[in-house]
């Protein structure tokens, strides 16, 4: 069994699929016969293997509704791919439920590939409040929240420990301690995920969210990176490549190189997910017990990270729709919440668990964590996000490469996603 992680490690893809079919004629939107019947789901690179026992659980107790496993590539791009290829199928889709990463919401909504979603089925007012909005487009719920990520900075707290300073809460404490306390240990200064992928996309929107800037309005329809605030934050991440305190070998880095790179102690800094602290603090980990957690740094203090998860929704074609919301309340439910903290080393939804002191015990970034939820911003709303992302990673990558310089960067990316917003 195994699991897809991609950007914002959240990214769980499941895929419920049809496997026992009603009525061939039955509508998008109406459920067919009594709606429900036995699912697979599919999914990718597990690395924690606790998907297993849940849906052992499910499969207990819902001997009619029992839940298969297929695999989708492990790849965040490609399987959003193969899920929009396979939803354009229409009627022929094998698509129930999907697992989508929190940007592709609005995406799907707009295109018609899955369906609108009663509130009061789920527990939406038990989670974390910036979460659901992840889950909405255009005023309707299309999909629930399953796992929520936000960014982190890890660091060494051995040697800030040794140099008698508090770990950085703005950008220049960033770079100060990058420039000159990591050479003294044989260290890089700082990374985060720089290779031109969806890692970029997101690690370009919390620089530019947290200088105060914005990317785009109005689900998409409005451009506004051409702002003072996004030429500092992209410079913010351009001036660390040229000046040597962000290494250029991270311009290669998604998550699990990054976290690879921390682990081996080679960087004083990171920008990850939750889940890299957990792995650096692992028996075996060369800094194991040495790792420390923080919010993400701004220009005059904590910055804004970027919600990462993904959301189940139910393909608007799918045929077993009430065993679709039925796995959905299933799976968001208090107690395997619990379970896709403990086993999986995921952030739940639920905000009470990030209280329970024995989680806390356990998970000791979690109040960090929260807080950073709680001001975490989405990605840019569009229909067309795919092709947002893609102009983000490109031009952001090119100013931290020195193709060019951080405001014609920006003047560069105000051009071109105006152009994608008139398609």
């Amino acid at each position: 069994m195994r699991w897809i992680h991609a950007a914002g490690r959240g990214l769980l893809v499941l895929v419920v699929v049809l496997t026992g079919y009603v009525a061939a004629g039955a509508q998008a939107g109406e459920p067919a016969g009594d709606g429900r019947g036995p699912l697979t789901l599919a999914t990718a690179g597990d690395l924690t293997g606790y998907l297993g026992p849940l849906l052992e659980g499910w499969n207990r107790t819902h001997p009619g509704e029992k839940v298969t496993l297929v695999e989708l590539p492990d790849s965040a791009d490609e399987t959003q791919a193969q899920m929009a290829t396979d939803l354009r199928d229409g009627d022929r889709s094998r698509f129930d439920v999907l697992n989508i990463d929190v940007n592709w919401t609005s995406e799907f909504a707009a295109a018609g590939w899955i369906r609108p979603l009663p509130r009061d089925r789920f527990p939406l007012q038990t989670f974390l409040p910036p979460v659901v909005d992840t889950a909405t487009y255009d005023g309707q719920l299309y999909a629930v929240p399953y796992v929520t990520n936000a960014g982190l900075l890890l660091y060494r707290k051995d040697v800030l420990a040794k140099e008698g300073v508090e770990p950085p809460r703005t950008w220049a404490e960033l770079e100060r301690y990058a420039k000159t306390i990591a050479p003294k240990y044989g260290l890089d200064g700082y990374a985060g995920q720089f290779l031109p992928y969806e890692g970029l996309t997101v690690n370009a929107a919390e620089a530019v969210y947290s200088a105060g800037g914005s990317i785009l309005g109005d689900e998409g329809e409005r451009v506004t990176v051409d702002s003072a605030a996004a030429r500092e934050g992209i410079g913010f991440l351009a001036r660390g490549v040229r000046e040597g305190w962000i290494p250029k070998e991270a311009l290669t880095y998604k998550e699990e190189e990054s976290k690879q790179a921390f682990q081996d102690g080679r960087l004083l800094f990171l920008r990850n997910w939750p889940y890299a602290y957990v792995g650096a603090s692992a028996p075996g980990s060369a800094v194991a017990g040495k790792v420390g957690a923080v919010p993400l740094p701004g220009p005059d203090g904590p910055g804004t990270s970027v919600l990462g998860g993904s959301n189940l929704a139910v393909s608007a074609h799918a045929r077993h729709p009430d065993s679709a919301a039925r796995l959905i309340a299933y799976l968001t439910s208090e107690r395997v919440q619990r379970q896709v903290l403990t086993r999986g080393a995921l952030p739940p939804v639920r905000a009470d668990l990030y209280e329970d002191p024995a989680l806390i015990r356990r998970f000791p970034y979690l109040p960090t964590l929260r807080e950073s939820v709680r001001t975490a911003a989405p990605r840019p709303k569009s229909p067309r996000y795919d092709q947002v992302s893609l102009v983000v990673q490109a031009v952001v990558h090119d100013a931290m490469a020195g193709h060019e310089t951080p405001a014609a960067a920006v003047r560069r990316l105000a051009r071109e996603l105006a152009v994608i917003s008139r398609r």
